[in-house]
């Protein structure tokens, strides 16, 4: 919750830029990576809920969240399993079948 004046006061730091020292190169550019990651996270959940509309109609109601909850190679198998269900039955299967991890 510090300001970056005192950042720099802390760090007895003359008038230098903040953003040309090492330590804030490293935290943006871990941010951005976050930040990539969050962003293609969110793209593989709409693109799901998409497909899934596409070809059963709306999803049930909580289908959208447990979707939201499943790990990166579980929404890789989703995405592959989709395409051998035939009815919305199936996804209910499935999504019974892996459940999200806890945290």
């Amino acid at each position: 919750s510090l300001t970056r004046a005192e950042i720099r006061a802390m760090l007895h730091l003359p008038d230098t830029d903040l953003k040309q020292t090492q330590f804030y190169k490293e935290v943006f550019a871990e941010g951005r990576l976050e930040g990539r990651q969050e962003g293609e996270q969110q793209g593989e959940i709409r693109l799901l809920l998409r497909l899934i509309a596409h070809r059963f109609g709306p999803p049930e109601p909580g289908v959208p969240e447990h979707i939201a909850r499943l790990s990166a190679a579980q929404r890789g198998a989703l995405s592959e399993a989709l395409l051998d269900f035939d009815t919305a039955a199936d996804l209910s299967t499935w999504l019974r079948e892996h459940q999200p991890p806890t945290d």
